[in-house]
């Protein structure tokens, strides 16, 4: 895979997971309210954030395993870093909503 396809892809892996946390701290943000409803709904829409992410960074893994070797750069290592915080913010987020649920 060639930078600009690498840089494209960190970019999507960027985006996608900074929408996945986004949707997870407003979905945060109505469970505080009581509102689990539009809770639910945004974790939903997290959920598919994060899927669309990790799709992206499958494929940079799948590039990589079919000999496709790739420079690592500061902009694919920052998507990493994105995306691992952006799934551990939605899992703990989850867990908080729970409690506020059975409170």
């Amino acid at each position: 895979m060639e930078d600009s396809a690498t840089d494209l892809v960190s970019m999507a892996i960027i985006a996608n997971s900074g929408d996945a946390r986004s949707f997870a701290f407003r979905a945060l943000e109505e469970a505080k309210t009581g509102n689990f409803e539009e809770a639910e709904n945004l974790l939903k829409q997290s959920e598919a954030s994060a899927t669309l992410a990790h799709k992206a960074q499958t494929d940079l893994l799948f590039a990589e395993a079919n000999g496709n070797k790739q420079d690592i750069n500061v902009l694919l290592v920052h998507s990493q870093d994105h995306l691992m915080t952006s799934m551990l913010a939605t899992e703990l987020i989850k867990e908080i909503i729970l409690l506020y649920k059975n409170k």
